[in-house]
């Protein structure tokens, strides 16, 4: 039996979901449809903060083969980021050069969790116990827009590399 795709079930795809940008500004993340995204929730005083420079190199060698970071910070972890939406951007363009979309601050889990990560919550194939651990949790979203993986803050560069890579790989056969 043919389950149908999302939009003949009514479930909402990742490019429909709302987000806000870090100017204030909502709107949907309609304009990555299709592309690969690496969703990780960033924080300014975190012993992982220096991700952003991986994270950088990571948009700099795919983003012209489909592929973008989408980077929400997040201040639930010991209050690891303290910067408004204005000082997270002045901070993360100055100290990392980061090209990749920030958004506003947001809450990724509990009662005011934002609407892109509850999105991930109920598209992850198996649920962890928590979802987001801690800063810089990463989710791989396949071109397809279902969740392909998620890494913990600890995951090598090199294992999320070679998973971006895979997932690019198939969306050009797809294209075939």
């Amino acid at each position: 039996m043919r389950t149908g795709s999302a939009q003949e079930t009514g479930e909402e795809q990742i490019a429909e979901v709302t987000v806000t940008d870090i100017n204030g500004h909502e709107t949907t993340l309609a304009n990555f449809a299709g592309k690969v995204l690496l969703i990780v929730n960033v924080a300014s005083r975190c012993g992982f903060t220096g991700q952003y420079a991986e994270l950088e190199k990571l948009q700099q060698a795919y983003s012209s083969a489909g592929f973008s970071v989408l980077a929400f910070p997040c201040n639930q972890f010991l209050h690891q980021e303290p910067l408004s939406n204005v000082g997270i951007l002045a901070f993360a363009e100055s100290c990392y050069r980061v090209t990749f979309p920030i958004f506003a601050r947001i809450d990724v889990r509990g009662r005011s969790q934002a609407p892109i990560y509850a999105w991930l919550a109920r598209h992850m194939k198996r649920r962890p116990l928590l979802l987001v651990p801690w800063n810089f949790t990463k989710f791989l979203i396949g071109a397809d827009g279902k969740v392909v993986r998620r890494f913990l803050p600890t995951a090598s560069f090199d294992t999320i590399r070679e998973a971006i890579e895979r997932e690019l790989e198939k969306s050009q056969h797809a294209d075939l």
